[in-house]
């Protein structure tokens, strides 16, 4: 059983906190039904294809290497509405048999303010006291022992590693989506902009996404209504239709994590570094704040290594035009 490792590199704020990088998750031996496959499709929705403007043009973070701020070009594509839920997670699991990274190592992290006073010892990540390594902690029980997703089935199924993600879109006929066409798809349609609707973080007084209030990592005011995760399709679509593209989770991509290559022109469906570590996440999570970790905007990324797990870091699917 692995423990968070004394050299892992440290975290700030929400980030996740990576695994010590293990194994690739087995491969399944047979695919979805064409109801689960019908119903995964469904929630896809059409992002055009075209040029846009990628990443920050300053830098919040330059070890995530945000920026520059470069042209791209991305063929047209179908995205997730929402990101995958715990009601669809759970029939992937009841189809195929798989147990998760979580399930078969036998262990996931939790912010501690979700834990019971009793399990607020459990160990931490170094860099991040605010995560507790939690035993039985599981995409269905996602504080830990006596947790359960009942009332949360609408909400984003949590607790899932990229091979997890990986393994849901194999049996789905799915894939992630690149870096560059979350980010496009996260933009809706508008140049230039830190969130899905515009620069303002709360635009007259309005909470637009789910993060944090107050003082992290200790006090959450829960203005905008929700402690931890929010369903799926809380708050106003982007232009494209699409809920949540910052905050509530971190989203798994298909790219490995690194510096972009920039090049004379613009880059046309662009898939990250062939090779690395860690996978590109996004948008940030419901634990983001501006004083600790201001990850949640349409640009924001960072990396982590593919069988770590966290109960604010998720997926969305994608597909090729219908």
């Amino acid at each position: 059983m692995e423990k968070p490792a004394a050299d892992a590199p440290a975290k700030t704020g929400c980030c996740p906190p990576d695994r010590a990088a293990s194994g690739a998750a087995p491969a399944l031996a047979r695919g979805a039904s064409d109801d689960l496959r019908a119903e995964a499709r469904a929630g896809l929705v059409p992002v055009p294809g075209g040029f846009f403007d990628m990443g920050a043009r300053q830098p919040r973070y330059p070890v995530d290497h945000e920026g520059p701020r470069r042209k791209v070009h991305v063929s047209p594509f179908r995205i997730g509405r929402t990101t995958v839920t715990n009601r669809l997670f759970a029939r992937f699991i009841a189809e195929s048999g798989y147990r998760t990274t979580a399930e078969t190592e036998g262990w996931s992290y939790v912010f501690h303010l979700f834990l019971p006073p009793e399990a607020r010892d459990a160990p931490s990540p170094p860099g991040t006291p605010w995560w507790r390594q939690i035993f039985g902690a599981t995409w269905d029980a996602p504080e830990g022992p006596g947790s359960d997703i009942a009332e949360r089935m609408d909400h984003p199924a949590v607790h899932v590693s990229w091979f997890d993600a990986a393994a849901f879109c194999d049996f789905t006929g799915l894939r992630l989506p690149t870096e560059a066409e979350w980010e496009r798809a996260a933009r809706g349609g508008l140049a230039h902009k830190k969130f899905p609707w515009g620069n303002d973080l709360e635009p007259r007084g309005q909470h637009l996404h789910n993060v944090w209030q107050g003082t992290f990592p200790n006090l959450n005011t829960c203005l905008d209504g929700h402690a931890g995760t929010a369903p799926a399709d809380a708050f106003p679509p982007n232009g494209y239709g699409l809920h949540n593209m910052t905050g509530n989770v971190w989203e798994w991509t298909a790219d490995w994590f690194g510096a972009p290559e920039i090049g004379q022109r613009p880059a046309r469906d662009p898939k990250g570094p062939e090779t690395g570590d860690r996978r590109v996440v996004k948008g940030g999570s419901h634990l983001c704040h501006a004083s600790y970790c201001e990850r949640y905007h349409v640009h924001s990324r960072t990396g982590n290594t593919p069988d770590s797990t966290t109960g604010h870091t998720g997926f969305r699917i994608a597909g090729d035009p219908a």
